[in-house]
């Protein structure tokens, strides 16, 4: 854990405003689409913020960085960010980039707020200065698990891309599936085709296989030809980190991209403020909005309260993570340390299993919740 630097002009807003900054995936190869959906919930958020009169009649300014999926692009911007005075940083989708951001804030003294990235290590050691949103992966991951051994499956293969967060999620399937009769099997994409990867399902006995691999690609043409492929007709296919919750998958998998479940942080139940928050997110986005757009608002609802409880002081926000109690879209936020996770966190974030309905790809079925 590092203590704050010393007091200094970079550390002072102007005056004008209380500034926050922001990173998210705007370009590829980042998942743009989850960058677009983050975004337009903080922007909201930081709107309704301002109608409301601010931070003690300040506005409230949001500092965007596209950080393009590149963990050094991220650490730069939060270098950025810092000497331009931001009170705090938030955002970000991709775990592996959100673990370098958190471990730059950390170094630096800026309190770093993940609106959505899961991997647990989110840093290396216990910090005082990051606080996160989303379920820890091994939570949620381990509640997918527990839908594979309910629906029946024992025996899963996974088609896996080297990353760390990949690596991360296999571990939590494994030791979660091993003590309960399940097993886990790698399927190498580096080495493997679309085509090869049938033949190996087949060869492995896998009844289900999981995606923990880039999107569109090797995603998209993986399931086309397990679709297609006689011998798997019964192969349920899934995907944890959250391929099919955005428009893209259903537009370049139409039906074949049903029935693949997936994780998404919503409760069975959104808020009032949430239903409100939703139907003002789909005007803005002119599409449904996603779990990640609520995950946006959400966070800036926990700074703005962190701010209006303790003033655009660094330190102050990273001192009020413990006594955070507000209401966000999908329910009562407030952080805690978690066994196994560095951070502050939320420990109440809702978790569901979810798959898009083959008979209307564009409603979403929940199957199983934690």
């Amino acid at each position: 854990m590092n203590t704050p630097p010393s007091p200094s002009g970079a550390e002072r807003t102007d005056g004008s405003s209380a500034r926050i900054g922001v990173l998210v995936p705007l370009t590829r190869p980042g998942w743009t689409e989850a960058g677009r959906h983050l975004l337009a919930g903080l922007e909201l958020a930081a709107a309704e913020v301002g109608d409301a009169g601010g931070i003690a009649g300040r506005p409230l300014e949001l500092v965007v960085r596209d950080t393009a999926a590149d963990p050094h692009k991220a650490a730069a911007a939060v270098d950025e960010l810092a000497g331009l005075g931001v009170v705090a940083v938030t955002g970000e989708y991709h775990s592996v980039v959100a673990r370098a951001a958190a471990a730059r804030a950390d170094a630096l003294g800026v309190p770093f707020l993940c609106s959505s990235a899961v991997i647990d290590a989110l840093t290396d050691e216990p910090t005082q200065w990051v606080a996160r949103l989303p379920p820890a992966q091994s939570r949620g991951w381990r509640i997918f698990a527990d839908f594979l051994l309910g629906a029946g499956h024992r025996r899963i293969a996974v088609a896996v891309q080297p990353s760390v967060y990949w690596e991360s999620g296999t571990r939590v399937l494994r030791d979660h599936l091993a003590p309960r009769g399940g097993s886990v099997v790698e399927l190498d994409m580096r080495t493997l085709t679309p085509r090869t990867v049938c033949d190996a399902l087949v060869d492995e006995g896998a009844t289900a296989l999981l995606l923990l691999v880039g999107h569109p690609e090797p995603a998209v043409p993986v399931v086309r030809s397990v679709r297609r492929d006689p011998r798997l007709g019964d192969l349920l296919i899934g995907a944890p980190a959250g391929q099919p919750e955005f428009a893209t998958w259903a537009a370049l998998l139409g039906d074949d991209g049903a029935a693949v479940p997936f994780l998404r942080y919503l409760p069975e139940h959104l808020t009032p403020l949430g239903e409100r928050v939703g139907k003002a997110l789909r005007e803005r986005l002119g599409e449904a909005p996603s779990f990640v757009a609520f995950e946006g608002y959400d966070a800036v609802t926990v700074l703005a309260d962190a701010l209006r409880a303790r003033g655009a002081d660094r330190a102050g926000v990273a001192a009020a993570w413990p006594h955070v109690a507000v209401d966000g879209t999908r329910g009562r936020i407030e952080f805690s340390r978690v066994p196994g996770v560095s951070v502050w966190q939320w420990a109440g974030a809702p978790v569901q299993v979810v798959d898009r309905d083959p008979a209307q790809p564009d409603r979403f079925r929940v199957l199983h919740a934690g």
